[in-house]
């Protein structure tokens, strides 16, 4: 079992920011200040990210290297694998 209170915390600060920013829209905030807070939410789901990637490592992962059961093994490096991949499509 994983404690998420911090991710948790985090992706409620971003929510509120992500509402933030729909309202500089709907009062036709300046562009570039709009553009500036959307860069902090994605620099900020990207650090969640990473500390969801990071408790995956440390849990999962190493539960299926550990273990006996090589197609496990093989299924949770492919995961790790295409979450790369798709990271560097964006």
């Amino acid at each position: 079992m994983h404690d998420h209170s911090e991710t948790i915390r985090r992706m409620k600060t971003a929510e509120g920011h992500l509402r933030g920013i729909q309202r500089m829209l709907e009062n036709d905030a300046y562009c570039i200040d709009v553009i500036r807070q959307i860069q902090a939410v994605q620099g900020s789901l990207n650090k969640i990210s990473t500390m969801i990637l990071d408790q995956h490592l440390n849990s999962c992962l190493i539960t299926a290297v550990q273990g006996e059961n090589p197609d496990e093994r093989e299924r949770v490096l492919r995961e790790i694998a295409d979450v790369f991949e798709a990271a560097t499509k964006v």
